[in-house]
């Protein structure tokens, strides 16, 4: 099991659309994946889920990913988060 601790710096947390991206990306792994904020884990394979933490600016989190690809899902998801979802 990997895990990061990533703070969100767009503008709009991870809303809507971010999430989606967000969502998308971590679905092309095998791995189970989650994220962490005041002690709430959720799926975040689950737009639901994730909507459901209202992640804003600023806020810290944290993805943890278990299974054959979790070092590769850590590290493209908290690069996504880095670069404020930007393609």
């Amino acid at each position: 099991m990997k895990e990061i601790d990533v703070v969100i710096n767009n503008q709009v947390g991870l809303h809507a659309r971010p999430a989606t991206f967000f969502i998308q990306k971590a679905n092309e792994f095998k791995s189970s994946i989650w994220i962490e904020k005041d002690e709430r884990r959720v799926n975040a394979k689950s737009l639901l889920g994730v909507l459901s933490l209202g992640i804003v600016k600023g806020a810290s989190i944290k993805i943890i990913a278990d299974g054959a690809d979790e070092a590769e899902a850590i590290d493209t998801l908290s690069e996504l988060i880095k670069s404020d979802f930007s393609e």
